[in-house]
């Protein structure tokens, strides 16, 4: 009975001590949160990307969306989110993240905190609110009508890119103005931009409104096969030609979605290439789509792209994979859909050389 009585005390104590530990836990949360608003706005903006505004809009979307809890020592959705974003933006390792002077988190309370915000960014509420593919007819006019003003280019309904995100091994087998209208990172960095497009639901999207008789068409590189709705620049040109008039402006136009990428990254340095992601390729996949939904909030809202280091850009692109060309005729189906390409972008071609002296 005696070893009973002092078991039951001893156990009183650590309960007593974990509840004190986790009170003043959260305690150093809501004061770091507290310095964290306190922040002057830019400095602010320098650390999570977004506005303070912006912030508590996004707080207050998540919310609904995060794990509730009755203990009394949870960590508050805002510390949270202010954790996740830090994270998102520094692309550092989750300990340096957990230990700043700005949110008192142990490094597991980090990695909870990130997945938990990640998971809620991922629900369909949040993502088809700020990643959407025009569906409305005066939608699409809106995106053309951008891009044909900025480069002269017509019917571009947007620009199409891959780009590596580095996370560790696993264990088993814009438009005109640079916004995100669809992402996808369900494939492996091994993965050819051809395949990844051949499975892309917005490849059927494109061939069904090509079918209603719509002549709109996305830009990709050559690394992706040339079709009536993706257009692809033309492999050594004559000089002075119509083609090479054409590669010019296709080029140009779809520089795009590499400055589109650039921002991102720019942003969310958790995405560099030459940062490993730590985390399974399923959750690596959510982050990369929670960054696209900021990028397009900090877009919307015209927020500062802060300047990324040169030794970064440079270890960026070393990781990416130079596109191999994607012309080769096929068989049956796949011929045909190229000399249907091929005759779509000779009409292009002449119209934008018919024109070159109005642009």
């Amino acid at each position: 009975m005696a070893r009973a009585v002092l078991l039951l005390e001893a156990l009183d104590v650590e309960a007593r001590r974990i509840e004190s530990r986790n009170t003043a836990r959260l305690r150093r949360c809501l004061r770091d949160q507290a310095k964290a608003l306190n922040l002057p706005d830019a400095e602010f903006k320098a650390h999570y990307r977004l506005s303070k505004e912006l912030f508590i809009d996004l707080c207050n979307e998540l919310r609904p969306f995060l794990t509730r809890t009755r203990r009394k020592t949870k960590v508050t959705v805002e510390c949270k989110v202010l954790t996740t974003l830090s994270f998102y933006a520094t692309g550092s390792y989750q300990k340096p993240v957990g230990m700043s002077y700005l949110h008192g988190l142990c490094q597991a309370s980090v990695s909870n905190a990130v997945k938990e915000v990640t998971i809620a960014m991922n629900t369909q509420r949040i993502l088809t609110k700020y990643i959407r593919f025009p569906q409305t007819q005066q939608e699409r006019n809106t995106i053309i009508n951008g891009f044909s003003n900025k480069f002269g280019f017509p019917g571009v309904l947007g620009c199409i890119d891959c780009t590596h995100v580095a996370l560790i091994q696993p264990t088993d087998h814009e438009e005109s103005d640079l916004n995100i209208i669809n992402v996808d990172a369900s494939f492996g960095g091994a993965t050819h931009d051809a395949y990844i497009w051949r499975n892309c639901e917005i490849q059927d999207h494109l061939q069904e409104l090509h079918r209603r008789g719509q002549t709109i068409w996305l830009l990709g590189d050559s690394g992706y096969p040339l079709r009536p709705w993706l257009l692809t620049p033309i492999v050594n040109a004559e000089p002075d030609s119509p083609d090479e008039h054409y590669t010019n402006i296709h080029c140009l136009t779809r520089n795009t979605v590499e400055r589109c990428i650039g921002v991102l990254k720019a942003r969310w340095r958790c995405l560099l290439a030459h940062r490993v992601l730590h985390y399974d390729h399923l959750m690596v996949a959510m982050i990369v789509n929670a960054c696209a939904v900021l990028h397009n909030i900090c877009n919307k809202h015209r927020l500062p792209v802060p300047q990324l280091p040169s030794a970064d850009t440079e270890g960026d692109l070393s990781s990416q994979v130079t596109p191999q060309i994607q012309q080769d005729a096929g068989a049956g189906d796949e011929r045909q859909l190229l000399t249907r390409g091929r005759q779509q972008r000779d009409r292009i071609v002449q119209r934008l050389w018919s024109t070159r002296r109005l642009l």
